[in-house]
């Protein structure tokens, strides 16, 4: 390998924003080389095989990214991306209720159809689709555009086929509000708002009810109102997208951690490997641009440092309001499947018992009111310790790994059984109050809470019937994915202060930076955040075409929502 190299791009970061930035790139016509520190690449959307045989999702394995514009502009479909649709549609498993602590509780049919108005399902022709794009796979508008009702994306999509929803107070609303709106059921209210907690903006954050409604909406309607889940799980996906670019010539290099980012004139020139790297101290020049797909701290206060940036910039990132959890995985493999408990396998309705091999399927726990919400946010968010809310009362998810093909693994398994991954929300590493090694120091104690949440509805989880409890930490979850920062995929807090035409910080917005030639895209900071799958990417390379980096073919079409630049190439031209 040379000791110099030359690229017109370089991307630090080889996880699914990286990967898909560079497949959109090399398209373009532009040589392209993914630095991954990493021994592999792919981020969160990896798979791991604890035992011969067994291979498990620990952290991402749900399909957010339907909508996307990026499974046509970038034909996922040659590279091997296939997608399994589960024959239930979500609202007749809603038909059997939700589980709360006195049993299955129904959802009212204004629930049902409520919730369907909100994701765009009930018009004269359904608009899921349009109103998803609309609200996460467009860049933020302009800085001299002042964002208003009339031009905010989704308000426009609302006003078009749903007119009712577009009030005056919606812009400004928590996702709570929005419910107490459109719904009825307080189970379902806390049930929705807890799977957004988990999956972008949460459901007590002012300003963002439609991108937090949304994002729950983009998991459980993506687009054909079916639940789905891609074959391979977000490994194939990701797999998928890594073969499109380097179909189209990019250079993926892993073990390659970055330094330095270089910085010339006000200008970023290209990048310094670590000594530690598979070439160590080598340096990548880059003749266009710069692109961080990792967290903004590691990018502008580690690899930039405050020799290039103006010290109220260092403040302000420093300051980005990181108010969030992190998940705490866990993967049983046990002698005899787990099975509803008598208090929930009584009343359970037949398509709580879904997949190929009919294992019982929970979701949300506990949905009760939202005080138990409260409780859990106030545990990890305000206490930032261990949990202090019982197990009993403690809120949880279980992924439906059951819609897995039959072939699957991870459906059945030989020498035993393996569930899906359960998932609960723990304070941020970072955050903690007795350290950042905190929950490894009581990763025991900390199995023993999440089995005893988890038995609360299911029976299976005793030292008889277990062989094998697969836990990862928090910290261990950022381990994976390097570049999470504050906790979840948002990584930081999505309210008034940060809407997203000023995410993370107004200097930062539509993933320019200050320094020229040097953008960011990664979840942790970009616009939308969340578990918006090739959005950010999307978003990106409309500024890219703006700054005359990127100049796509006729296969290349920009969101009709988005307003170019005053002084740039338009991107939709």
């Amino acid at each position: 390998m040379a000791r110099d190299e030359r690229f017109d791009i370089v991307i630090i970061g080889g996880g699914p924003n990286g990967m898909t930035t560079a497949a959109y790139l090399a398209k373009s016509g532009l040589s392209v080389c993914v630095l991954e520190e990493r021994t592999e690449s792919g981020g969160a959307c990896e798979t791991q095989e604890p035992i011969p045989g067994v291979r498990i999702y620990p952290h991402a394995m749900l399909m957010y990214a339907s909508p996307a514009p990026g499974f046509e502009q970038l034909e996922l479909h040659k590279f091997g991306f296939r997608m399994e649709w589960d024959p239930v549609h979500p609202l007749e498993v809603n038909q059997g209720g939700l589980p709360c602590h006195d049993g299955w509780r129904p959802i009212t049919e204004k629930d049902q159809m409520g919730w369907a108005k909100i994701g765009g399902m009930l018009g004269e022709v359904p608009f899921t689709k349009e109103l998803m794009r609309a609200t996460f796979w467009c860049p933020p508008h302009p800085p001299e555009v002042e964002v208003t009702d009339e031009n905010t994306p989704y308000m426009q999509v609302y006003k078009k086929y749903q007119p009712d929803i577009c009030t005056p107070e919606l812009r400004n609303m928590t996702m709570f509000e929005l419910m107490d709106e459109h719904l009825e059921g307080e189970t379902f209210k806390t049930a929705m708002a807890f799977a957004a907690w988990a999956s972008g903006a949460a459901g007590h954050w002012e300003g963002v009810a439609i991108p937090a409604a949304l994002a729950v909406q983009l998991l459980t309607l993506p687009n054909m109102g079916h639940a789905s889940i891609p074959r391979g799980g977000l490994h194939g996906y990701f797999h998928a997208i890594l073969r499109a670019a380097v179909h189209h010539g990019a250079t993926i290099r892993t073990s390659c951690p970055v330094e330095e980012i270089l910085v010339e004139d006000g200008c970023a020139v290209g990048v310094r490997l670590r000594e530690t790297a598979a070439s160590g101290g080598q340096t990548i020049h880059a003749s266009k641009a710069v692109i961080a797909a990792c967290d903004v701290h590691q990018a502008f206060l580690d690899m930039v440092g405050p020799r290039h940036l103006d010290p109220s910039m260092i403040q302000k990132l420093k300051d980005i309001s990181l108010k969030n959890q992190t998940l705490y995985v866990s993967t049983f493999h046990t002698k005899e499947p787990m099975r509803f408990n008598e208090r929930f396998a009584k009343d359970a309705h037949h398509t709580k018992y879904i997949g190929p091999n009919r294992i019982p399927t929970a979701g949300v726990f506990p949905c009760d009111s939202r005080e138990l919400y409260y409780a859990s946010v106030a545990d990890v968010d305000g206490h930032k310790g261990q949990p202090v809310v019982p197990p009993e009362d403690v809120m949880w998810c279980q992924t439906p790994s059951q819609a897995f093909d039959p072939t699957d693994c991870q459906g059945r398994y030989p020498r035993g059984h393996i569930s899906s991954a359960f998932e609960m929300a723990v304070t941020s590493p970072d955050l903690h109050k007795e350290g950042e090694d905190a929950l490894l120091d009581y990763k025991a104690e900390m199995d023993q809470y999440m089995r005893d949440a988890y038995s609360q509805v299911f029976d299976g989880l005793d030292d008889d019937n277990l062989i094998h409890h697969w836990s990862a930490t928090g910290r261990e979850v950022e381990f994976r994915n390097t570049g999470l920062i504050g906790g979840t995929w948002c990584g930081s807090r999505h309210d008034e202060d940060q809407s997203w035409t000023n995410r993370p910080i107004p200097e930062l917005a539509r993933y320019r930076s200050p320094i020229e030639g040097l953008y960011h895209a990664h979840q942790t900071s970009g616009h939308p955040g969340g578990l918006c799958l090739m959005a950010i990417p999307y978003n990106l390379m409309h500024i890219l075409i703006e700054d005359g980096v990127a100049d796509p073919g006729e296969w290349w079409y920009a969101s009709p929502y988005y307003i170019p630049q005053e002084g740039k190439i338009p991107a939709n031209r």
